[in-house]
């Protein structure tokens, strides 16, 4: 065969090669949403409720213990205000989070390091009702 035929019959081969088509692949099956926990969705509507924060004075500031460890007692605190926020409500909504929380990390067998969690106290801080030690549960 002389080279230029040769080349000729290469390039031929490479170009419909090149125009062959790859199969598409099939679509990839959709992840199942992975659920949001229940004390997750009430840890949101406690702080929603809670809001702001706002106050005048460290009287109308006060903490309250949410969530659930492991071994017992609260994850954290958060700081609220008694100025416009109703404060049965943030304590009910508070035990429910926490329930929320205890059932879930019974469930899961999930450990800590059951370290005490001591209320940090709130206090009044540029208008904002905030926690005065360590144990936010931001």
């Amino acid at each position: 065969m002389k080279p230029h035929r040769l080349l000729a019959a290469l390039l031929a081969g490479a170009a419909l090669a090149s125009c062959a088509q790859t199969p598409t692949p099939a679509p990839a099956a959709p992840t199942p949403a992975v659920a949001e926990p229940e004390s997750a969705k009430l840890g949101r509507e406690l702080r929603a409720l809670i809001g702001p924060a706002t106050c005048t004075a460290d009287s109308q500031c006060r903490t309250v213990a949410v969530g659930a460890k492991a071994c017992g007692g609260p994850a954290g605190y958060l700081a609220w205000s008694t100025q416009g926020t109703d404060a049965q409500k943030v304590a009910a909504l508070a035990v429910r989070q926490t329930d929320a929380q205890r059932r879930e990390v019974d469930a899961s067998g999930m450990r800590s390091n059951c370290m005490f969690v001591a209320d940090p106290g709130a206090a009044c801080v540029a208008g904002r009702c905030e926690l005065t030690g360590p144990n936010s549960a931001r």
